[in-house]
């Protein structure tokens, strides 16, 4: 901080004493032409002295953005000439405009990432990939001011070296006019005739060839990657699905909407995950687990008891029951009479153009992958020698075991920990770390200690290291951080460690497009893979593993797919609402504290305890709270997480605000209804605007109140 201080006060005392003294009076052409005879006697009577001496103030100039220059550059030319001035000109130009990229660097940088790093983290991603180019190009073209581009480009995340290296190069062509302009100085009359339109423009056009040249390669390696594979002279289809989840129905239902020709291809249950073995059957069971849970502790409510009988078989028979309610909203006949074309059968791509399914081949002008994810088997000895089930098969479950291990402290694992508890299954959750790693440690306290008292043994920050079975049963070793090893018996062992792409098997290989490090299918901002016609939406996509963000990509996609030749959508990922479906809830959006200080993001946060709510103490749930992340000094909402009932219900708002621009007084200033859980979003609300009262204008209205009463 101090060296930081002490540069800005260097640069402004240079900076005082150029105007004070006024300097710049020598930087004008008047100036140059009067003293260029004497320049030149000293120049052929010391060359290395006076070399020496004009490239310190040149780079002085420039490091310190001093007007003048252009005049600098004319003399470079005038009195050393064209082949000798150009080169120190332009390495002196070049080390001033690195000083000055490097001085808004350091002085400027990180305050202003810290403030705006939310938005401008896709300008800096795009400087990362282009920067040199953009760099190139402004420094091609003269009309941008010099000392602007230096100032700016601090500010990103541009290496020196490439700043340095594209500057030289950018600004060589200018330079060569400026100097050779030099040469002639006694017949220059003013400096605006140095550059005319036509070279402006020539410049321009200068600019536009690296980005040209870059378009022509594309369009060439595109055009070669399409060479091996025929394309048909007409097609049966628009577009072709592979994948019948949430991605995949979105998808074929936009473009069967636009009255494109779509064919959905679904190799096993249509609805996807979500519908038969993730959202819907976990929050059935979870209903049913919380039901149980109210009935034991009735006497909060004011009744001293109440007796419930159940059997687990029941509680599951419910599960699927409600799956198969909710199933014709996914199903074929409905797809169907939507107007797309549904083929229950196993997709192979086999060209950019065609698919394979049930042995006949289809046509299209696009394809999008939707193949989702699957529960990903972590690589533990013995697994395959024990009962063990995945997110997936658990639901297959018709007898509770007594003794359940579960592993994986993210969401799907801490809601089925929970709902097995409640249901009088001995339950040990075991975390290779802590538990919902992605929320902030105040909202983890609130899971876990409800966890725990419903039940669970819950191991963090624990290793697997082996399953055994035996005549006496089934073992799992664990060791916790201290290397200690300990056995934990188990009936049933659920594996929920995460989920894994599906990318195998249906011909990605073939084509070659890549994946991912996380592998998931490689996409663009754009969502689409190495072939410009081929997508990919929803999990197998990534980033996100959601439901909603599936269909939220499907959109991009589609559109995307068929109107992409008139207009394309960048797939938008700026707000972002997930919910994990414990009791308490915990619900997010946007950034949260933990990542707000890894990102560098200045913040401020205000939280509001559901214990102060009426409705949550009217409903005996009153824990919790809500908490929001908002711009220093302003109402602007960067993040909102609530841990609570309903969390995810009461989270809409926040993500509406956020999608549309709107702050915490527009929350505050919104009637919501007495006594509801959404109060709890403009109390949070209110918070934030008490920390913010005017104190100064508040003790002028005192008076005036003082005043009226005489």
């Amino acid at each position: 901080m101090k060296s930081r201080t002490w540069i800005i006060a260097l640069i402004i005392i240079l900076v005082g004493l150029f105007f004070a003294f006024d300097l710049g009076h020598f930087l004008s052409l008047e100036a140059l032409k009067a003293s260029r005879d004497g320049l030149l006697q000293s120049y052929e009577i010391n060359p290395l002295l006076i070399i020496t001496i004009f490239s310190l103030v040149y780079i002085v100039a420039t490091a310190l953005s001093f007007p003048g220059a252009t005049i600098l550059t004319l003399a470079g030319g005038a009195i050393f000439g064209f082949w000798v001035g150009l080169p120190i000109v332009l390495v002196s130009a070049t080390i001033g405009a690195t000083l000055a990229f490097l001085a808004a660097r350091f002085v400027l940088r990180d305050s202003i990432q810290k403030r705006f790093g939310d938005k401008l983290s896709a300008f800096n991603a795009g400087i990362e990939k282009d920067g040199a180019f953009y760099l190139f190009t402004l420094r091609l073209v003269p009309v941008f001011p010099f000392f602007l581009i230096n100032l700016l480009m601090g500010l990103t995340p541009l290496k020196t070296s490439t700043y340095f290296l594209v500057s030289l190069v950018g600004m060589a062509a200018g330079t060569a006019v400026y100097v050779n302009a030099g040469t002639q100085l006694a017949s220059l009359t003013s400096l605006s005739g140095i550059l005319s339109p036509a070279l402006i423009g020539s410049f321009a056009l200068l600019a536009a060839f690296p980005w040209l040249a870059r378009w022509g390669v594309a369009a060439y390696k595109t055009r070669q990657l399409y060479a091996k594979w025929p394309k048909p002279k007409t097609f049966d289809r628009n577009l072709v699905v592979i994948g019948g989840g949430a991605a995949g129905l979105v998808s074929s239902y936009i473009a069967a909407a636009t009255r494109a020709k779509v064919t959905l291809i679904e190799g096993h249950k249509m609805g996807g995950d979500c519908l038969n073995y993730g959202c819907v059957p976990s929050k059935a069971i979870i209903r049913s687990a919380t039901f149980v849970s109210q009935t034991k502790h009735a006497d909060k409510l004011g009744i001293a008891k109440v007796d419930v009988e159940y059997d687990f078989a029941d509680v599951m028979q419910r599960v699927h029951r409600v799956v198969g309610t909710v199933e014709p909203h996914d199903s074929v006949e409905r797809y169907t009479k939507l107007g797309v074309d549904v083929i229950q059968g196993y997709a192979k791509i086999t060209s950019p153009w065609t698919v394979e399914v049930n042995g006949q081949t289809l046509t299209t002008r696009a394809i999008i992958i939707a193949t989702g994810g699957r529960p990903t088997i972590p690589n533990i000895p013995g697994l395959d020698q024990v009962t063990h089930y995945t997110s997936d098969t658990i639901w297959s479950l018709n007898k509770r075991p007594n003794r359940l291990v579960v592993l994986g402290g993210g969401p799907i694992g801490c809601e089925l920990t929970q709902a097995f508890a409640r249901l009088d299954c001995q339950v040990t959750l075991v975390a290779r770390s802590g538990l919902m790693g992605k929320e902030d440690a105040d909202a983890v306290a609130l899971v876990e200690e409800a966890l725990i008292a419903d039940g669970v043994r819950v191991l963090t920050h624990t290793n697997t290291v082996r399953c055994e079975r035996d005549g006496s049963g089934q073992r799992l070793i664990v060791s916790n951080k201290d290397g200690v090893e300990e056995s934990i018996e188990f009936d049933a062992l659920l594996c929920a460690v995460g989920r894994t792409a599906r990318t195998e098997g249906f011909g990605l290989e073939e084509l070659g497009i890549p994946l991912s490090k996380n592998r998931t299918i490689e996409v663009d901002a754009w969502l689409q893979t190495r072939y410009p016609n081929i997508y990919a939406a929803g999990d197998v996509a990534g980033p996100y593993q959601f439901t909603h963000t599936a269909a939220h990509q499907a959109w991009y996609a589609s559109v995307n797919t068929l109107f992409g030749s008139l207009k394309r959508f960048k797939a938008d990922y700026s707000v972002i609402p997930w919910a994990t479906f414990t009791s308490p809830e915990v619900a997010r959006v946007g950034l949260s504290e933990d990542e707000a200080k890894a990102q560098g993001i200045a913040y401020e946060v205000v939280k509001y305890g559901l214990d102060d709510l009426d409705r949550a103490i009217a409903d005996e749930a009153a824990h919790g709270f809500v908490k929001v992340l908002t711009v220093p000094g302003k109402d602007k909402i960067l993040g909102a997480t609530i841990v609570g009932e309903h969390a995810g219900d009461l989270l809409a708002e926040f993500v509406l605000a956020m999608k549309h621009g709107l702050g915490l007084n527009k929350i505050l200033g919104t009637i919501h209804t007495y006594p509801t859980w959404s109060e709890a979003n403009k109390y949070a609300a209110g918070e934030w605007k008490r920390a913010h009262v005017p104190h100064g204008i508040l003790a002028w209205v005192e008076k005036f109140h003082t005043w009226k009463r005489g």
